[in-house]
This record gives structure tokens, sequence and C-alpha cells, in this order.
């Protein structure tokens, strides 16, 4: 089942980064599992001024 996400960038980035921290590796783990695309979460993210950090495993 596909996750709606907050249409808010503010709100993705603070669901996103608590996902991140508590259950998963990666955010490719995470859009597998909601059933979302990475590169939309990572364009909405961009324009409020975040870049996903691999090695941190968050929008920084």
């Amino acid at each position: 089942m596909k996750m709606s996400l907050p249409k808010d960038p503010m709100m993705l980035l603070s669901v996103i980064n608590t996902k991140l921290r508590d259950y998963y590796k990666s955010l490719d783990l995470l859009c597998e599992d909601l059933q979302v695309d990475p590169n939309e979460i990572k364009e909405i993210l961009q324009g409020i001024g975040y870049e996903y950090n691999e090695k941190l495993n968050k929008f920084v």
C-alpha cells in the first residue's frame, strides 16, 4: 500500500528524517517500502535547501 506523505515540505522533511533515523538504513529502502519515488522526495526537499546525505542517512 502506498503511503500518503505530507504535502508541506517541512513536514515531509520531519517525517522522512524520523523514519530514516528510526526504521531504515537508506532512503532507497524507505522509498521501496513506502512505494514512493526517491527522486520526487529529493526534488521537493532540495526546493527548501536540503540534500540527502548517504553517510548520515538523513536530509541536511
